[in-house]
């Protein structure tokens, strides 16, 4: 089966880091405050699953409106901007500019603006996950081949129907590329936000675990948090399978290693 082929190595790879945390932890060689059993992780996520779902489900929702948000308005300045060599030079400065500022320094300016409710965990996670969206779209709808706009052109498609029928189809490799970057980085953003100042979700379990130096509940949220974001890019990998089945079944079935 496909699938399994796919899916053994990465399985051996972590049934590998598995069995080496439990013999550290088992041998002594590391004091369980400082790193817990698999075992002990797992009997908190077992035991205080109500607790760490509901937090789960905070930091979920936070991440996916962020990501939302910002793939909405990524796709929107990208069009923008190509169409736009004005809006290009005017606005690619700000966006590179925004980008390099980091994003856990300006996070308590958002708590004082805003407070400590569900907006200023949203636009963090909107700030880290806008880049690679727009950067990703600016790159796909510019690598469309220029003699099939200038058929399109002489056919007369107008820039619309050019737009739709044309462009967009043809960035959608690259634009799902960049989405599976920002929805990694969003829960980033959102767990980032709860840091700051929060009183529920996966960040504020880890800050007050980590306070509390109970390190399997701090174990325990950093491994929920970890499967929140792979949850979310395969999500987008079957979104992407899905829309593009041309593009993923010529990259997938391309043989690049024989190991």
């Amino acid at each position: 089966m496909d699938w399994l082929e796919r899916s053994w190595r990465p399985v051996l790879l972590l049934v590998a880091c598995l069995a080496v945390w439990q013999l550290v932890t088992t041998t002594g060689l590391i004091a369980p405050y400082l790193v817990p059993s698999p075992a002990a992780t797992l009997d908190v996520l077992v035991e205080k699953q109500a607790y760490i779902w509901h937090h789960t489900w905070v930091t979920t929702y936070e991440t996916v409106l962020g990501f939302l948000i910002a793939a909405v308005v990524g796709v929107l300045a990208a069009v923008a901007m190509v169409y736009s060599a004005t809006i290009e030079k005017t606005l690619y400065p700000i966006l590179l500019f925004a980008q390099v500022v980091p994003k856990i320094a300006i996070a308590p300016l958002f708590v004082v603006w805003l407070g400590f409710g569900l907006v200023p965990k949203v636009l963090v996670a909107v700030l880290i996950a806008f880049f690679p969206v727009v950067i990703s779209m600016v790159t796909g709808l510019k690598s469309v081949d220029t003699e099939m706009l200038e058929l399109a052109s002489t056919m007369g498609g107008g820039p619309l129907k050019t737009f739709v029928k044309i462009r967009f189809p043809a960035s959608l490799p690259h634009l799902f590329a960049g989405l599976k970057v920002a929805v990694t980085l969003a829960v980033t953003g959102a767990v980032v936000g709860e840091f700051v100042g929060a009183n529920e979700g996966l960040g504020f379990v880890i800050l007050q675990a980590n306070g509390n130096i109970d390190t399997p509940m701090l174990f325990a949220g950093l491994i929920v948090m970890s499967l929140v974001g792979v949850l979310l890019f395969v999500l987008l990998e079957l979104a992407e399978r899905f829309m593009l089945p041309w593009h993923v079944s010529r990259r997938t079935s391309a043989v690049t290693t024989t190991i």
